[in-house]
């Protein structure tokens, strides 16, 4: 079967052929038993992504891309209400450019690609693929930063990066991945700090209001910091493995870079003096955080605040149904639409109404309406939520109404189980054995005093393989260190990571 229209871009149907409905669901490893395996197969079916002819990229697929537009159009519409503008930067940044900060092009040397011919030509400067883009746009804003009233400078690119990882898994950690950027300069110290802040808290808002996955929010430690920055805060998710997953970051970056690329404006004393900088940014890993906290062993659930389509609408398959279920079933679609719902209807005669109810479980539709021949005659349709399989018969003229609602009630269960998840699988210790049976065993975040001393950090890091994930709060006296037993500075959030 060839591919078939949706929502403006084409789709091709998991599997092709009658003879392979059984296989839709059960070929997918239990989740509990093996969520590597689990977590492979699920995109692949779902039709997400596929694996790029180079190693460690992707092919994101219109079912997953469909999931980044979403965001995307979520959170730039959210950047712009602070003030921020959208811009691109090239692709292509020369190796002095990199070298001006040496602190930062250490942190990324190993994963750098560098181009070394054009065309039959050899350069004669190493051109650096971006693994980000600070030194390119530090570069412009020393050409374009020259007076107080250039400032602030409240800057955001979509764009993709490079950096060539060993160790790959779609979405979660590729070579290749797309993101966005913002990289904004200041007067003070005190405002671009207040920036900082604003967007990490920007991004704990949508991570868990429209991905539904709760998070903690605060700042890394020194030794985990983005290099060339000064302050790091990061918001940390805790996926079903026990693992923690970055899911973005917000850095202070001082006058680190301006310094280095001398971005100087003339302030309102007429004396010349660096900007300070931030930089801030989310990528395509989002989705692989949000297939690992919210997928099942029937296949995705995506928050209806980001899926494709919030419903699918399956018509009934029976008797004249083309000429009685299909009318109603085209209204009903275009009626959800018009009320800002992002709906599609299935109307392909190949596959039975189970087939697709499998199909699109494992596409993670939020919410499925049917239509039969007995609705037709009560005039009301069956909504079936994809969390628990939950049935509401609805009038269709209380329809729009009561989808949203129903909606609205699957994205806040979806929350509510993830973060039920995360508080029973949060642990506080002071005693090192048992932070090292809890790693064993079911891991999550252990929090436990920590005296700030990086060699307490790399201690456990080398016992446990967890590391700091953000600093916590400040020790209450008489807290000592797990490691050394000195008075304890924080209580930071530890744990194994992606």
């Amino acid at each position: 079967m060839g591919s078939s229209p949706v929502g403006g871009v084409f789709f091709t149907p998991i599997v092709s052929g009658a003879k392979m409905e059984k296989k839709l669901v059960k070929d997918i490893p239990k989740k509990r038993e093996n969520i590597s395996k689990w977590y492979i197969s699920v995109i692949r079916k779902a039709d997400l992504v596929d694996y790029a002819p180079v190693k460690g990229m992707m092919v994101i697929k219109p079912s997953g891309y469909a999931i980044w537009e979403n965001i995307q159009k979520i959170l730039d519409s959210k950047f712009k209400e602070t003030g921020h503008q959208n811009a691109y930067f090239p692709l292509l940044i020369p190796e002095s450019f990199l070298n001006k900060e040496a602190e930062h092009v250490e942190g990324f040397s190993p994963e750098v690609a560098w181009v070394t011919i054009g065309g039959s030509e050899e350069l004669e400067e190493r051109l650096a693929i971006r693994p980000t883009s600070e030194s390119i746009i530090c570069a412009m804003y020393s050409k374009w930063i020259m007076s107080w009233r250039d400032l602030p400078v409240l800057i955001n690119q979509w764009a993709n990066v490079l950096r060539w990882e060993k160790v790959t898994k779609p979405f979660l950690r590729t070579s290749e991945f797309l993101w966005q950027e913002g990289h904004t300069a200041h007067k003070d110290k005190k405002e671009a700090i207040e920036e900082t802040l604003k967007i990490i808290n920007i991004y704990k808002d949508f991570i868990e209001n429209y991905l539904a996955i709760p998070v903690i929010m605060g700042q890394k430690s020194d030794k985990e910091k983005f290099a060339g920055a000064d302050i790091t805060y990061s918001v940390e998710a805790l996926m079903p493995d026990g693992k923690a997953l970055q899911a973005g970051t917000s850095h202070y970056l001082g006058d680190n870079f301006s310094k280095a690329f001398n971005i100087r404006f003339e302030d309102k004393d007429n004396k010349l003096k660096f900007v300070h900088q931030t930089s801030w940014g989310v990528s395509t890993r989002l989705i692989g955080g949000l297939v690992l906290t919210h997928g099942d062993d029937s296949g995705l659930i995506i928050p209806p605040e980001v899926a494709q389509f919030q419903t699918i609408i399956i018509p009934i398959t029976r008797g004249d149904w083309k000429e009685t279920i299909l009318p109603m079933a085209r209204d009903i679609n275009k009626k959800l639409m018009n009320s800002g719902i992002r709906s599609y209807i299935d109307e392909r005669e190949e596959y039975t109404p189970g087939w697709k109810f499998s199909e699109w479980e494992m596409r993670g539709v939020p919410l499925r309406i049917e239509i039969g021949p007995k609705d037709i005659e009560k005039k009301q349709v069956v909504l079936v939520s994809r969390v628990d399989r939950e049935k509401r018969f609805v009038p269709v003229e209380k329809l729009e109404e009561e989808t949203k609602k129903f909606l609205k009630d699957i994205q806040n269960q979806l929350f509510q189980k993830a973060k039920k998840f995360a508080d029973e699988n949060t642990h506080y210790t002071e005693d090192m054995k048992t932070f090292k049976e809890y790693m064993k065993e079911g891991r999550g975040f252990i929090k436990a005093p920590w005296c700030g001393d990086e060699k307490c950090e790399m201690k456990i890091k080398e016992e446990t393989t967890a590391t700091i994930r953000t600093v916590g709060d400040k020790a209450e006296s008489g807290n000592k260190c797990i490691v050394c037993g000195k008075e304890a500075e924080y209580i930071p959030y530890f744990a194994k990571s992606y």
